[in-house]
């Protein structure tokens, strides 16, 4: 009886009488973990970033982004964006182009000279980083930045690892590289080039270092049996991409087949052919929905020029041309020789079958783990011996780029806690901002803004950037495409859309609160939230 009584008396009384001892729930604000920001391996904060792109303050929005990642126009290029195919807006329209936003970002702090703030206060330490790729060099620039003194030895002559001797320049202009290498040197990081760590320990021993981190590429090419005459020109996928670099380029002749099905087996087949190679054609064991390259990548190869023989194995390499089986896929997808034989013209085979990395640096160190051609570590990115952290291809994960610099990020963060006696915990995260959560019915279509490409005949005879990028307006333009998954953007929606004034705003950059006083828990605020930061909850917690 007293609830009917007490719901006539509010409807006809004035907004002093309380309302809230109505609620079964309630509304609560809070942040959710954006899905672009669960996917991302280099574990940037992509949402924050794009917030300040959004208005116009990319400065702030760089400065926010290198928090995480040191290389944003490196990344904006080579990056293969798996943030895009979690972004909720692929599921309203297209996926907002977070990885052309990061390009233009990186650009302009390259054209405007934009630094790293200066590092934390000398902590004392030094650290031994081996190999200058892009593990290493990430965890040189948060350990830097944490205070630390830091040393990189490379055994090669030129920073980047396989940033530079692994991608080809159409996708990564090594000017870009090398003004990104730069900025961390300036943080005080010392690259020695041309040092070969033979053994670890000697190594920090020598140096008087407190911890390593071990960041080895994998640049050891993996071979196949394929019998082949002594005049048979066989060559490895990586020897050949590094032989870019220098001088004298590789001769590989008009007839190309490129043995693989990798990103790798592109790379080679689209720079033979910007070598002046009149075929380059790449044999395949499986078919196109098993290569494990990625889909945008053969299409470019394609349209280049590049051909492909799907389910073909190379069985014998003689001096002019090579003999290819036909495979077919059994039941359970595996490809099984069928007998039928094909001769092919080649004047050079180039195997892209996959790397491995050089161990045997780390041969004899007690505690430390090797299975599978890998490192093994714990969760703090440490090996079995104490004050040894690896990470990048030397450990077991996928390897790409973001991967290798997440890896660099989470083992520079860990061992600074371990050099100063304490264990890095991790922030914890939120709940998922899942699609389910958003109100997209304030949102119009907005489709992507496309990056520029450069036409094919330059594409098939120079080795100019392919893909170009996007100017300020259409990166404006991209960053607003935002949704801003799970946090508040103060739209004012909750504060418009409530029947009880129960909203207070607490003014700009403060968002909002609720004053439970007069809030009767209807859950209009929630539904109505564009991004899905309100959350009703049982009026018991």
């Amino acid at each position: 009886m007293n609830k009917p009584f007490a719901i006539t008396l509010a409807v006809g009384s004035s907004l002093s009488n309380h309302t809230g001892s109505w609620r079964t729930t309630r509304p609560v604000y809070l942040s959710r973990l954006p899905p672009c920001n669960h996917q991302c391996p280099a574990g940037e904060n992509i949402q924050a970033w794009l917030f300040h792109a959004e208005s116009g303050n990319y400065e702030q929005a760089w400065r926010t982004l290198v928090e995480q990642n040191p290389f944003p126009a490196t990344m904006g290029r080579v990056c293969y964006h798996s943030c895009e195919g979690a972004c909720n807006r692929g599921k309203l329209d297209d996926a907002v182009g977070i990885n052309s936003v990061e390009h233009f970002l990186g650009d302009q702090a390259i054209a405007q000279g934009w630094k790293f703030a200066p590092p934390a206060a000398p902590s004392g330490k030094k650290v031994l980083v081996v190999g200058a790729g892009p593990s290493g060099l990430s965890a040189a620039y948060h350990l830097a930045v944490l205070g630390h003194s830091v040393t990189v030895q490379e055994a090669g002559p030129l920073p980047g690892g396989m940033m530079r001797f692994g991608i080809p320049k159409y996708r990564l202009p090594r000017q870009v590289l090398d003004a990104e290498v730069q900025r961390i040197v300036d943080l005080g990081v010392q690259i020695q080039y041309n040092t070969k760590v033979a053994n670890v320990l000697d190594s920090k021993a020598a140096g008087g270092f407190d911890a390593v981190f071990l960041a080895v590429g994998a640049h050891i090419a993996k071979r196949a049996s394929i019998p082949a005459g002594d005049s048979a020109r066989v060559l490895d996928a990586i020897s050949v991409l590094r032989s870019m670099e220098g001088e004298d380029k590789p001769m590989l002749g008009r007839k190309v087949v490129i043995y693989g099905g990798g990103n790798t087996a592109l790379d080679v087949a689209r720079t033979a052919k910007r070598l002046g190679a009149t075929d380059a054609i790449i044999v395949y064991r499986r078919n196109r929905e098993k290569m494990p390259a990625h889909d945008f990548e053969l299409e470019e190869a394609l349209q280049e020029g590049v051909l492909v023989k799907w389910l073909s194995t190379i069985t014998q390499a003689g001096e002019s041309s090579i003999t290819v089986e036909k495979m077919a896929l059994d039941d359970k997808g595996f490809p099984q020789p069928t007998g039928e034989f094909e001769t092919l013209e080649a004047d050079s085979v180039v195997l892209a079958l996959g790397q491995d990395v050089d161990l045997s640096l780390i041969k004899g160190i007690p505690g430390l783990v090797v299975k599978d051609g890998v490192v093994q570590v714990d969760t703090q990115m440490m090996t079995g011996h104490a004050g040894i952290f690896a990470g990048g291809d030397m450990v077991p994960a996928d390897r790409n780029v973001t991967v290798a610099i997440g890896h660099g990020k989470k083992a520079a963060r860990n061992m600074d806690a371990w050099l100063r006696g304490t264990v890095y915990v991790p922030p914890p995260k939120c709940e998922l901002a899942s699609f389910d959560k958003l109100n997209t019915w304030y949102y119009s279509d907005a489709p992507k803004t496309m990056r520029p490409m450069l036409d094919i005949i330059r594409r098939r005879s120079t080795f100019e950037e392919v893909q170009g990028g996007l100017d300020e307006s259409n990166a404006l333009f991209e960053a607003r495409r935002c949704l801003s998954c799970g946090n508040c953007f103060e739209c004012d929606n909750c504060y418009g859309v409530c029947p009880d004034n129960a909203v207070i705003k607490n003014g700009p950059g403060k968002g909002f609160d609720f004053n439970y006083d007069y809030c009767k828990g209807c859950g209009i605020c929630a539904s109505e939230c564009p991004c899905g930061s309100i959350k009703m909850v049982p009026e018991d917690i």
